[in-house]
């Protein structure tokens, strides 16, 4: 089962594992942030089964796990500034939506959870790179949550038995990545401001920094957890990302080389300067050791390759989308 399989990276994981022969995926999704186009397509897979829920509801969570042997947990409210402007939405989808499922995959002895975790929870700590047992203390909501999920994993791996294996992404990017809304991640919004023709915001002085980490390596570290021996399980939390440290000036002079070659007008965007965030860490930069020893993790797309793929993509939908609205007009 995936949860949240109609988002950004549950979609992946849902395609990944049709493709490559599941018996049954199954989806859980409320559709309050995945969107229904993600999974366009599944529904010829035999295997594909969808059950349109909430995990902040038990016996949704109950009923979507029966029969399950593994499940991708991605289902979460993100975004730090959403979890700043609504703590109290954000701590019943994350946490209370997190034990609900905790709680099903028990009952049901499921036998591996993979899970969402978070770059976030390593908060104000100023070590880099960031490394799996040093963490600080939390900066937003959205981050005291997905801290409160390894707690959770790591009581209920120790009481009841179970297999969890927690993976904090550090800033994922790729296809299928939603560009609308307040709290869209940064790489979506500015390509759609950028294919726009419209100036691109940076939050603070474009210094600070992220280890941006492609879909790709995100899905091959999943599927690792998923199958990796005991010794590499028991409530184990990995680092998901490249490894490389970029700051937002430099993503954004990637993103315009990129963008470019389809729209030369690209390169004379100018940019604009805003306020920091609250809640915002200024520096990430991980330590994938752990996952390259433990997991035999090897990432294939540092931040350049993964734009590429990622612009062919955003470049590819918009000239579906004017396509489209020439035939309406037609």
């Amino acid at each position: 089962m995936v949860t949240g399989g109609a988002g950004f990276i549950g979609s992946h994981l849902v395609e990944y594992l049709l493709k490559h022969g599941a018996k049954k995926v199954r989806v859980l999704d409320n559709f309050s942030t995945g969107l229904r186009n993600n999974l366009a397509g599944f529904s010829t897979y035999p295997a594909f089964e969808l059950v349109e829920g909430d995990i902040r509801d038990s016996d949704t969570c109950k009923y979507a796990v029966a029969d399950i042997q593994y499940v991708f947990h991605q289902a979460a409210l993100g975004s730090v500034p959403r979890s700043v402007a609504d703590p109290l939405t954000t701590n019943e989808v994350n946490v209370n939506g997190f034990l609900n499922v905790l709680i099903a995959a028990r009952d049901n002895q499921v036998k591996r959870i993979i899970y969402a975790a978070s770059s976030s929870t390593y908060g104000d700590s100023v070590e880099l790179p960031k490394v799996e047992e040093r963490i600080g203390r939390p900066l937003s909501p959205y981050a005291v949550t997905k801290y409160v999920n390894e707690l959770y994993a790591d009581v209920f791996a120790k009481t009841y038995g179970m297999e969890l294996i927690g993976l904090r992404y550090f800033n994922v990017f790729g296809p299928r990545q939603n560009p609308e809304g307040a709290y869209a991640a940064v790489i979506p919004r500015f390509v759609e401001s950028l294919l726009n023709h419209r100036t691109p915001v940076i939050n603070g002085d474009g210094e600070y920094s992220r280890d941006f980490t492609y879909i790709e390596n995100v899905i091959q570290m999943n599927i690792k957890a998923a199958f990796a021996d005991s010794s590499a399980v028991i409530n184990e939390i990995y680092n998901v990302a490249f490894g490389q440290q970029t700051s937002l000036n430099k993503l954004l002079s990637y993103l315009k080389k990129c963008l470019s070659d389809h729209d030369p007008s690209i390169s004379e965007i100018l940019v604009q300067y805003g306020p920091t965030r609250a809640g915002d860490i200024p520096h990430s930069l991980a330590s994938i050791q752990k996952a390259r020893q433990l997991l035999d993790y090897d990432p294939q797309y540092d931040i350049e390759e993964g734009l590429i793929e990622t612009v062919k993509w955003y470049t590819k939908e918009r000239r579906t989308t004017i396509e489209a609205n020439l035939l309406k007009q037609a």
